[in-house]
């Protein structure tokens, strides 16, 4: 299987680092789960940070390309083969090609775990993010209320003195 991680970034094959981290940042920032509702997020998200672990190494990136060359003229045979779109799994994603580079397989392999590594601690950040921001809005809100009450009855005390004292 091979993913087109350039399309994927939405960036060109000669982009630099520098633009590959900024389309990083803006596809993890468009498919975080906190900012798409879309069931499949997390995969996508998955599959952005593997595009960039491979991306923004300089020798992981050499054979990519290697590798992308070879996936870019078996796709033109396909097309010239009336490809059928249906068979692609997902966009960017092509099941029926097999990547001869055994070391960018091992990477790849490597940037998969990475990322799903990555996805599961995002979604426990989240999490945490979530329970803390519950056990704040709660201590505020009962601090709030203790307050409300304790303003309450400082307001009764006072009418009530100011009721039983004789007037001047």
């Amino acid at each position: 299987m091979f993913i087109d991680y350039y399309s994927l970034l939405e960036v060109e094959v000669n982009a630099t680092q520098e633009e590959i981290k900024a389309a990083f940042k803006k596809q993890a920032l468009k498919w975080h789960p906190d900012r798409n509702s879309e069931n499949d997020t997390t995969l996508y998200m998955q599959q952005i940070n593997e595009a960039y672990l491979i991306l923004k190494d300089i020798e992981a990136r050499n054979h990519y390309n290697k590798e992308y060359k070879r996936f870019k003229e078996y796709q033109q045979q396909k097309e010239q083969e009336h490809f059928n779109e249906k068979e692609k799994k997902r966009k960017n994603e092509y099941t029926e090609y097999k990547i001869y580079d055994e070391i960018l397989k091992k990477w790849i392999k490597n940037a998969k775990h990475q990322a799903v590594d990555l996805a599961k601690q995002t979604i426990e950040d989240f999490k945490g993010i979530s329970t803390a921001g519950a056990k704040a809005v709660a201590e505020e809100t009962t601090q709030g209320i203790l307050f409300y009450i304790v303003f309450n009855i400082l307001i009764f005390f006072i009418l009530t003195l100011i009721q039983t004292c004789p007037s001047v």
